[in-house]
């Protein structure tokens, strides 16, 4: 039982990003000829260990400002209920939380170690980013930038680094839409929590902007991924198999028009919620998949 209340800590559900974030960046280096078996379990094992710190962390920072108590938790938001529910300790879990970030950088120095120094950046900047995102980043209209930046675009490069030893243009462009995605997750995730997060002192895009310029913002951040991944194709950097992405684009709209329906209205919100994520991974996980379909050099 114990367990059991220990993985919903992290809240499971939501690393699958993390996967396909891992997919993606060992796709585009697959497809250039480049694939090794250890390299992977350890960059997926390092992600999710990080992805991991920052589901808890945010737990255990939310539940100490009073967030979590306060929100209208739904399947997509709002935390894992957890700590609200006394079900486990908030030292034990801040601890938790912790010790995920040092595994995950002890994988990222040791994949340092075998793959180059460059990669060396994006682990120095990841690890201040993750424990600090919620005690911080998300009070200075920062959360949504550094959530499309360290859960989609620094992942797939720093996996496409990790097999390959080197950037691309190619990886850059290819990593623009989990970065757009990823922002765009957190954006619609933070409606049903306004008014929770301004008693906790967050500042975000939502409270900035108010819901319904928000719900704008957020529609134009779909088309931007779309166009990425497009453009990138014209360009001759992405695969043409890349637009196979666009089967979600249904769900892309779905979320679009029922955010704009009921931006203030968080049950009626809920099936958004459930296309936006249906769209994140999707797309993420499409994009790898045209690359493998592609074959490699």
């Amino acid at each position: 039982m114990k367990l059991k209340v220990w993985l919903l800590e992290t809240r499971p559900q939501f690393l699958l990003l993390s996967v396909t974030l891992v997919l993606l960046g060992t796709a585009i280096s697959w497809h250039e000829g480049c694939f090794d078996l250890l390299k992977f379990v350890l960059t997926l094992l390092g992600l999710l260990l990080a992805h991991t710190s920052v589901n808890v962390l945010n737990d255990y920072f939310d539940y100490k400002s009073g967030i979590d108590l306060e929100t209208t938790r739904t399947p997509f938001s709002g935390g894992s209920g957890v700590l609200p529910h006394g079900l486990l300790r908030p030292k034990g879990v801040y601890i938790f939380g912790v010790c995920c970030l040092m595994a995950a950088l002890a994988i990222g120095i040791y994949l340092t170690c075998i793959s180059g120094w460059q990669l060396l950046p994006l682990i120095i900047l990841g690890g201040p980013v993750i424990y600090f995102y919620t005690s911080h980043l998300v009070k200075w209209l920062a959360g949504e930038f550094w959530a499309g930046l360290g859960l989609g675009m620094l992942p797939v490069l720093g996996t496409y680094f990790v097999q390959t030893g080197s950037y691309s243009a190619e990886a850059v462009v290819a990593s623009l839409s989990p970065g757009f995605l990823t922002a765009n997750l957190l954006l619609l995730n933070e409606f049903p929590d306004v008014e929770a997060d301004k008693k906790g002192g967050r500042y975000n895009l939502v409270i900035a902007l108010g819901s319904k310029k928000a719900g704008r913002l957020y529609a134009g951040l779909m088309v931007v991924t779309y166009l990425s991944i497009i453009g990138g194709v014209a360009s001759k950097l992405m695969p043409p198999a890349s637009l196979i992405a666009l089967v979600c684009t249904p769900f892309a709209l779905k979320a679009i028009s029922t955010t704009f329906k009921h931006y203030d209205n968080i049950q009626k919100l809920i099936p958004a919620l459930k296309a936006n994520v249906i769209t994140v991974l999707g797309t993420n996980a499409l994009v790898a998949l045209g690359y493998f379909l592609s074959g490699s050099q």
